[in-house]
């Protein structure tokens, strides 16, 4: 994979006092966190998490704001039970450690999700978002899954687009215009591509002044001038889920 080491820690203390509103289940040989809405539906989104696992509160609290908007949500864990990255580990060593959790590599987990949705939960209708490590699996997703009906990528790295445009689902990149992991030149440069090749509606959308990991930033470091573009760029992941789901 491209760029391994463009996955670095979000803007931390990433873990904040949330308290989630889901539960952890079982399914085959991956553990998960789902939350279902007050009434009764047949969509569902997939929450990918970041390179600090599925049991980060931030993106459970995501899951759970998605939620609350009347999807079902499942936050697998894509890692299989291996330890996430802590912000106390060596960053010398990222690479090294993401040699061993490709985002590429997550089909097997998506299908034991997708029989759950479809078995347990009686879903008709898919979407998924991602962070970072996991926005990048949405580019994978998108480009190789037709069963979805949508996908929103936030600030994952563009390595998996470099030389396929071909998204087979509608999808919605939010991008930070500040991104030190991800340069917003680079998303400049796939957009170009995406409007010549992609046959689907995609948007990329740049929020000014922001950098990584600003739509799920622990809520006490969100500075005043931020929190209106945190605040829009959720309403635009909801919308568009809205949109195509």
């Amino acid at each position: 994979m491209a760029d391994k080491t463009k996955f670095c820690p979000c803007d931390l203390g990433d873990v904040f006092d949330y308290q989630p509103l889901g539960q952890e289940v079982s399914i085959e040989h991956i553990k998960a966190y789902v939350k279902k809405p007050s009434s009764q539906t047949d969509a569902a989104v997939i929450v990918i998490h970041d390179i600090f696992g599925w049991q980060l509160p931030n993106t459970r609290y995501i899951a759970d704001l998605v939620a609350s908007n009347g999807y079902i949500t499942i936050c697998p864990d894509f890692f299989k039970g291996g330890e996430p990255w802590k912000p106390s580990d060596d960053i010398s060593q990222l690479g090294e450690w993401l040699k061993t959790r490709d985002p590429k590599n997550i089909d097997k987990e998506i299908d034991v999700v997708l029989r759950y949705l479809k078995e347990e939960c009686y879903v008709t209708r898919i979407g998924v978002i991602g962070f970072c490590w996991g926005g990048s699996a949405v580019h994978h997703l998108m480009l190789n899954y037709c069963i979805f009906t949508a996908g929103v990528s936030l600030y994952g790295s563009v390595g998996l687009m470099e030389d396929n445009f071909n998204l087979k689902n509608p999808t919605f990149f939010i991008v930070a215009e500040k991104d030190e992991v991800v340069p917003v030149d680079r998303y400049i440069q796939v957009t170009k591509k995406l409007k010549k090749e992609c046959k689907v509606d995609f948007e990329v959308k740049i929020y000014p002044g922001q950098t990584h990991g600003f739509v799920h930033r622990k809520r006490e470091d969100i500075n005043p001038q931020d929190k209106p573009y945190i605040e829009e760029a959720r309403r635009d992941m909801l919308a568009w889920l809205c949109k195509y789901i």
